[in-house]
């Protein structure tokens, strides 16, 4: 049965705009500061842009690359991604070298991507694939030339399938030797130009939407929760992958600091999906719900972090449920990062369910005991509302309740429909306010260092698969070169970070937006879509998944 957390969740990130038409010039204040340039920021603070392995590469039959947990996902048929898959997508393994250079005159001054573990070592563990080395040395090396900050996630959503057959991927303690041999080989291979290290991606929502809702890949989750999974458990595998997505990046972190701090200066960091959340009312119980959405949320993750351990309010609900940290983990764990990636879009507001407790079987969020709502009148709007005040909060909350780690915010943006308009004026609005109000966090005492929009270009989607587009440049899908062209939100991001007045600048940005070429009408991909033929062909001519399909250990 779906109950209305999962389906606030859905809509979290399958938000899209239809039909939804704002005048050119208009820009609105949120609360935050309004006027602002590139030059009211430290020298010190990055602003940039991102991509992940899976969603920008393609080419995932090329050059030894073996199947990810997201691949099988994708091909699985499920609903909300329309049946698509990434097999090509933007086709960045082909086309990253003139994506560094839009990259570059965009004016970009650092980059996020991830690298795919199943492109590095097809196996899971042992021999290095030379082909997939060379690739992501010839990415950062030409990052590094055009003097743009390469910030490098070790794992976005996608541990190798084979070692989900083999053990069942994250749901297995095992994965965490794996996956620190793994990070062995990125910081021997990589780390003398790489200065920022991501462990995870959205740990809280690769452990809920994987294995409580089943939305997102490996899809495991068990009735009455979640999305018809066939195979998993929503009481239980969360709390167990959070517990060893932790351990894997504790173990990292110390890798790190023991083998390769001393001569390479490098960062680790961790990061999770920052939603900021208010109480529906000030009535005692909304609020005190309200601290338990972000005790649940954040604290799952960011108290171990920095304390240690679970906060106290988990380990209550959930009971055995949550894994316990020996005291020796629990000491490798606190302090194990140097800073804190967050992924923010907007704001929740939260309504008391403390009724949910008393559920004889419970999951992630009946453990919580909350229900959500965007504060819209609406429960499923569609856009995420605008609300930087959120941002402001969040980083406060950070500051005050976390001791003011440095902090990145590795992803901000606002979907659109994929063929609406190159005239993304909504999204402009948003980048506009949000960056505004992270200017007034600094200026409040916050210690972020970053800024990343996401994304760069249109990719294919957790949610929505090509249908929901996030980039600053859309990608079509219908031409076989998979042209990009800049969007209103480009040029006006590449006109802030270069200090030009934004005001004046508008009517020009808009002028040259309009004489680009049309978007194309909507085209989809088909599920195995051969190379285009200016390419060498394949040698794989159908999708052959019929190996990597195999169920996983339930």
């Amino acid at each position: 049965m779906l109950n209305s957390v999962r389906l606030l969740v859905l809509s979290l990130l399958l938000l899209v705009i239809e039909n939804y038409v704002y005048d050119d010039a208009r820009f609105f204040v949120y609360g935050v500061v309004d006027e602002y340039g590139r030059d009211d920021f430290p020298d010190e603070f990055v602003f940039g842009s991102g991509t992940s392995a899976y969603q920008f590469e393609g080419a995932v039959l090329e050059d030894g690359r073996s199947f990810s947990i997201w691949d099988t996902f994708a091909h699985s048929g499920v609903p909300w991604n329309n049946g698509e898959n990434a097999d090509i997508t933007c086709d960045g393994y082909h086309k990253y070298k003139e994506d560094i250079e839009l990259i570059a005159d965009m004016g970009l001054e650092a980059y996020r991507f991830s690298i795919s573990w199943s492109r590095l070592i097809p196996n899971g563990r042992g021999s290095v694939n030379i082909k997939g080395l060379q690739f992501y040395n010839d990415f950062i090396n030409r990052l590094i030339a055009h003097g743009i900050q390469p910030h490098v996630t070790l794992n976005h959503f996608d541990i190798p399938q084979i070692l989900a057959n083999e053990y069942g991927g994250w749901i297995s303690r095992k994965s965490v030797k794996d996956f620190v041999a793994y990070a062995d080989v990125c910081f021997r291979e990589f780390g003398d130009r790489v200065l920022h290290w991501t462990t995870f991606n959205e740990a809280n929502i690769f452990s809920l939407g994987g294995y409580d809702y089943g939305f997102s890949p490996p899809g495991r989750c068990s009735s009455p929760f979640g999305f018809n999974c066939s195979k998993g458990n929503s009481t239980s595998e969360p709390y167990l992958v959070a517990h060893n997505l932790l351990l894997s990046h504790a173990s990292a972190a110390r890798l790190y600091r023991q083998k390769y701090k001393a001569s390479q200066h490098g960062f680790i960091g961790f990061n999770l999906l920052g939603f900021w959340f208010e109480p529906y009312t000030n009535t005692t119980k909304d609020v005190k719900a309200t601290q338990r959405a972000r005790d649940f949320y954040l604290g799952w993750f960011l108290n171990p972090l920095v304390n240690g351990d679970y906060p106290e309010i988990m380990k209550k609900n959930a009971g055995n449920r949550i894994p316990t940290f020996t005291k020796f983990e629990s000491q490798r764990m606190k302090g194990s990062f140097d800073f804190l990636g967050l992924n923010h879009y907007t704001t929740l507001y939260v309504k008391d369910n403390s009724i949910s407790l008393e559920m004889d079987t419970r999951d992630f969020d009946a453990d919580m005991g909350v229900t959500y709502t965007f504060g819209t009148g609406n429960e499923f709007p569609a856009q995420f509302p605008v609300a930087p005040l959120g941002l402001q909060s969040l980083l406060n909350y950070m500051k005050e309740e976390y001791g003011n780690p440095p902090i990145y915010i590795h992803e901000n943006g606002q979907a659109q429909p994929r063929n609406a308009t190159l005239m993304d004026t909504p999204r402009v609005e948003y980048l506009h306010a949000y960056i505004g109000a992270l200017l007034d966090a600094l200026r409040n005492g916050s210690n972020t260092r970053g800024y990343f929009v996401w994304s760069f270009l249109d990719l294919f989607e957790v949610i929505g698969g090509y249908a929901s587009a996030y980039g600053l440049y859309y990608v079509d899908m219908a031409d076989k070169e998979l042209t990009r062209y800049p969007k209103l939100s480009a040029h006006w991001y590449a006109n802030f970070l270069k200090g030009k007045n934004l005001s004046a600048t508008i009517p020009n940005i808009m002028n040259h937006v309009r004489a680009l070429p049309s978007v194309a009408s909507s085209t989809r991909l088909p599920l195995c879509r051969m190379t285009p033929s200016t390419r060498p062909a394949s040698p794989f001519k159908t999708c052959k998944w019929s190996y990597f399909m195999k169920s996983d250990p339930k």
